[in-house]
């Protein structure tokens, strides 16, 4: 499966689907990741592994992602060969043209068990809320905020002593884990 990653910081998540498909247990290539942040570090990992990478010009928002910039962000991945966009920390909410470009074909990974906690810092809206269990979905994208249906999940307690950082540190060793599984149950069929 030939993937393009778009993300925002450190792309830890695509460094897994990488391990993954250099250790053999992912049949995959990653063709292209794009950022909207050039000093994203996602940016240098793919460079290091000779991934071709580009800039997502949002035209100066801080937020959206404009509807020219997501036709831009299409084209770039079809060019690439692209069948499956993978989400990878990126801080941008997809709406029409690029869900039309790729439909029922972008994925993201979100740091809770969704429906619960969607949007930003969903460790800390956990902790607030005081549950005894959160964790992270492997989600396919539609218009809303963390809403498409759930490929799959990985449930981590919530221990009395932790942090906004201990709890996260937990849920991203989960990430690491299901992101490519994820993207094995697409390939074959299964979801």
């Amino acid at each position: 499966m030939r993937l393009g990653i778009l993300g925002s910081g450190s792309g830890s998540n695509m460094q897994a689907i990488l391990d993954a498909i250099d250790d053999g247990s992912l049949d995959a290539s990653i063709e292209l990741v794009l950022s909207d942040n050039p000093d994203g570090f996602i940016l240098e990992r793919a460079r290091k592994h000779g991934i071709p990478t580009g800039l997502i010009d949002c035209r100066g928002f801080k937020q959206k992602f404009p509807d020219e910039a997501q036709t831009e962000t299409a084209q770039a991945l079809k060019d690439a060969g692209v069948e499956l966009v993978c989400l990878a920390g990126f801080m941008r909410l997809v709406k029409q043209p690029l869900l039309d470009a790729f439909p029922e074909r972008i994925i993201n990974i979100h740091p809770s068990l969704l429906p619960a906690f969607p949007g930003l810092e969903s460790w800390k809206q956990a902790l607030d809320a005081g549950v005894p269990e959160t964790g992270c979905t492997v989600h396919y994208v539609d218009a809303g905020m963390d809403t498409g249906p759930t490929i799959i999940r990985a449930k981590v307690p919530v221990k009395p002593d932790d942090t906004a950082e201990t709890l996260h540190a937990r849920i991203q060793e989960q990430e690491h884990r299901i992101y490519p599984e994820a993207i094995r149950i697409i390939s074959a069929g299964g979801a």
